[in-house]
């Protein structure tokens, strides 16, 4: 399924970057354009994310041409856009193969090339991890360079501004290059702007102005007037100077499309010293037109025809729990003007597009922000609101220290709609939702609830709401079993497991939605098959009753086994000198690396075969 590099004779040249360096300045608008075809096509054919890499084309291409790289280090943020960074770092011929199971990683990982300095996948990592290889690289003193590529989205993280401030405040060499997609800085890209750039990048200009500090370093009012006169002249032409405040020498916003210009800019902003900052304007989805105009829907593609104007459509037969969440806002919010809806910037991943449209004002969107998020929720819930936090599982790891500080511990009644949790797939290790319900476990406060299915993650969903303290449902990425929802106003017994199924000596109980697995094991192996729902509290008397009646219990969640839904039934037995055999069924004490769920399932044996093996051996050693 490789793409025929008969169509692309220059980049069918550049197997590394010391290739690319090897072409003449004048190559390069061709070369980009080769490396956005390749881009477009392989993608098409293989799936994957696409309009953030369409838009980073010609800077990867400067930068790769620029710095010597893999000595020096460039660092991408969340890593959407590094595509093209792959297919110029050796991994052109494997590109089809990203994101599936043994294939490339979606995202920079170390253990797969010395290009990838920094295993990234969460956003806004980039400039601290930057800054630091910078200090390291001043004191290896081997004149080592150290870039960092952030997007505007990124740039909204409070660990950004905190980077920023920290490399302003110690003033090491390094350059941070903000890749803005907004239009709002458009009118501000052109020949003119791209030339104010160069020469402020420049040796001139530069020699000038340090030279300049030192001269009139003796006469402090001459001095602080040309330090005016020189932030008035730049403030006249460039966005903001206050990335200047924080201690960073800004150029910019010059056109990210233009190579040449690019390497211009970049060639002289190398060798200046301290921290500095070159502001790009870029377009998603730059080159295809459909990606232009709509970079959100062709964030991350499945295969599709170039030629078509459109993505084709797979409608699942199902509803996914992203939309019975979304569905669930919707009517809740109708009858109840209380409640607040919000997201760290995932609108379209957690459901809540119409809801967005429907309810504009009770929904906040805080960017990319997760400990905001989570405190913000607080403030609301403290002002008589009814805050409900949207969010993914591998995300909130971001605001655990706010769920506890400020959320848990005052017991305000904060509502966390926890999205694609456990297994995942494609995106790996990054992004499995592995570990919230070991670290939610642990917290005072807390009601835990997972659903076996979208009619159960509609009931735990009313219940935590009314319940008048912390609350969490997980719930999977995908579709639900077909339930038909309930009425908004049901709602389930806090703590209280069903019997799915009567068995005989084998007890297994089921935390979330491989409750469809287990029932299939269970009926081989006939053994009771209980839904537990409750993580927090437990079903401590029917956990009793079941070690009485039954000579194995075995538990099984999509989740760390480390610390999770089962290590709370191993210590409530224990507590209560229960001597009845225990087998814990989940993820292993590892990361788990990208793959569809079925297969990842199937690997770590999560699927019904899984669990009858595991069982079964497990019998046979006792």
């Amino acid at each position: 399924m490789t793409t025929n590099l008969a169509d692309y004779p220059l980049l069918a040249q550049i197997n590394l970057p010391k290739d690319l360096r090897n072409f003449p300045h004048e190559q390069l608008p061709r070369i980009s354009n080769e490396l956005r075809n390749y881009l477009l096509n392989s993608v098409s054919k293989s799936s994957g994310h696409f309009a953030s890499g369409l838009g980073t084309i010609e800077l990867t291409v400067a930068l790769h041409y620029v710095y010597n790289t893999p000595f020096d280090h460039l660092i991408w943020d969340v890593g959407h856009q590094a595509y093209p960074h792959k297919i110029l770092t050796g991994r052109r011929d494997r590109l089809h193969t990203i994101r599936q199971k043994g294939g490339l990683h979606p995202f920079p990982w170390r253990e797969e090339s010395e290009y990838d300095v920094l295993s990234v996948g969460h956003s806004s990592t980039s400039i601290s991890a930057a800054l630091g290889l910078a200090v390291a690289a001043e004191k290896e003193e081997l004149n080592r360079k150290t870039v960092a590529v952030i997007g505007d989205g990124a740039m909204t993280a409070g660990m950004a501004f905190e980077a920023l401030n920290h490399a302003g405040d110690i003033g090491k060499d390094m350059l941070v290059i903000l890749n803005d997609n907004e239009m709002s800085i458009s009118e501000n890209v052109g020949a003119l702007n791209n030339h104010l750039a160069k020469m402020l990048s420049g040796s001139i200009y530069t020699g000038i102005r340090e030279g300049s500090k030192r001269i009139l370093n003796n006469l402090p009012p001459i001095k602080e007037l040309a330090s005016r006169a020189e932030e008035h002249l730049k403030g006249m032409v460039v966005p903001s100077t206050f990335f200047e405040e924080l201690g960073f020498n800004y150029i910019g916003p010059i056109d990210g499309h233009d190579v040449n210009g690019l390497v211009d800019t970049i060639t002289n902003m190398r060798n200046l010293k301290g921290p500095q900052l070159l502001h790009i304007a870029t377009k998603k989805g730059k080159g295809y037109q459909a990606a232009e105009q709509d970079p959100i829907k062709y964030h991350a593609v499945p295969k599709f025809n170039p030629s078509e104007t459109s993505l084709p459509q797979s409608q699942p037969s199902l509803p996914s729990y992203s939309q019975v969440f979304g569905d669930w806002l919707c009517k809740t919010a109708a009858v109840d003007t209380k409640l607040v809806a919000i997201t760290p910037a995932m609108r379209e991943g957690s459901g809540m597009v119409e809801f967005s449209q429907r309810f504009p004002d009770q929904y906040y969107d805080v960017a990319i922000a997760e400990q905001h998020a989570v405190t913000y929720a607080a403030g609301l819930a403290i002002g008589g609101q009814k805050p409900v936090v949207a969010i993914y599982s591998s995300f909130l790891q971001r605001g655990y220290d706010q769920l506890i500080h400020d959320v848990a511990i005052q017991n305000l009644p904060v509502l966390f709609a926890i999205d694609r949790a456990g297994i995942v797939g494609a995106d790996g290790a990054t992004h499995q939702g592995s570990f919230d319900l070991s670290f939610l476990r642990c917290i005072p406060n807390m009601v835990i609830m997972a659903p076996a299915n979208e009619r159960e993650c509609q009931l735990m969903l009313n219940t935590g709401y009314s319940l008048g303290k912390p609350a969490a449902v997980r719930y999977p990425r995908g579709t639900g079993t077909g339930e038909i929802l309930p009425d908004i106003s049901q709602m389930i017994d806090v703590g209280k497991g069903k019997i799915e199924q009567q068995g005989d000596k084998i007890a297994i109980l089921s935390f979330g939605t491989l409750l469809v697995e287990a029932k299939i094991a269970a009926s081989t192996l006939n053994a009771t098959l209980v839904d537990m729902r409750f993580i927090k509290p437990l079903d401590e008397n029917l956990i009793s009753q079941l070690s009485t009646t039954h000579e194995v219990i075995v538990t099984v969640e999509d989740n760390a086994i480390a610390g999770g839904a089962g290590s709370g039934v191993n210590e409530y037995l224990l507590a209560q000198g229960k001597a009845v055999k225990v087998l814990n069924i989940g993820i292993p004490d590892q990361f788990i690396k990208h793959g569809t769920q079925t297969q990842v399932h199937q690997e770590l044996g999560l699927d019904s075969v899984g669990m009858i093996t595991k069982i079964n051996n497990f019998i046979e050693c006792k």
